[in-house]
């Protein structure tokens, strides 16, 4: 899920308050938001933003730092005289700009965009999230099974049996020396 987004219903009131705000102080077409639509799945995070009469030229997409930026510009194409007087003017015009944060195991390089019909759909595709790897802890004890089997392993393959004695190895006697401390 991306960071920030929430489904709680105050929170979606809290959007709907900023909305009214942003309509209201933005209608100077100096800016502006585009709505957004982000939604899930197992492979990707896709992202749909309303960009009606903006052609891909006037878009800017970019990821950096686990940030994804949109901005653009709807240039305002009023024109007034004696023959065209607005008497309401309620769509919006000037530069937006969105930026999301990404959230962790998605692939920045990977991610693609298509613009058709006004819509502006952004495919993050999902990594594949590297999975734990189990360690092994060796210790004393581990250590000490380690040289009395490797003490008999070597006795058994001479044919004499831990009674007798023999000429051992410098290694076979450092392990038995091993052994004999951590008892």
């Amino acid at each position: 899920m991306l960071y920030g987004m929430t489904t709680s219903p105050i929170f979606g009131l809290r959007r709907e308050i900023d909305r009214i705000f942003d309509d209201t102080f933005t209608r100077d077409g100096f800016n502006w938001m585009p709505a957004v639509d982000i939604k899930e799945n197992s492979n990707e995070i896709r992202m749909d933003l309303e960009l009606p009469g903006l052609k891909p030229e006037d878009v800017e997409l970019t990821a950096e730092n686990g940030m994804l930026t949109i901005r653009g510009e709807k240039k305002s194409e009023r024109k007034e005289g004696e023959d065209n007087r607005y008497h309401v003017v309620e769509r919006t015009y000037g530069s937006f700009l969105r930026t999301f944060q990404l959230p962790q195991g998605v692939d920045e390089n990977q991610i693609q965009a298509e613009f058709e019909n006004g819509i502006l759909a952004i495919h993050i595709p999902k990594a594949a999230l590297p999975q734990p790897k189990r360690i092994q802890i060796s210790g004393a004890q581990s250590k000490q099974q380690a040289a009395v089997a490797t003490s008999s392993v070597s006795n058994q393959s001479t044919g004499k049996t831990s009674g007798q004695k023999s000429t051992t190895s410098q290694r076979e006697r450092e392990n038995e020396k091993m052994a004999a401390q951590n008892r």
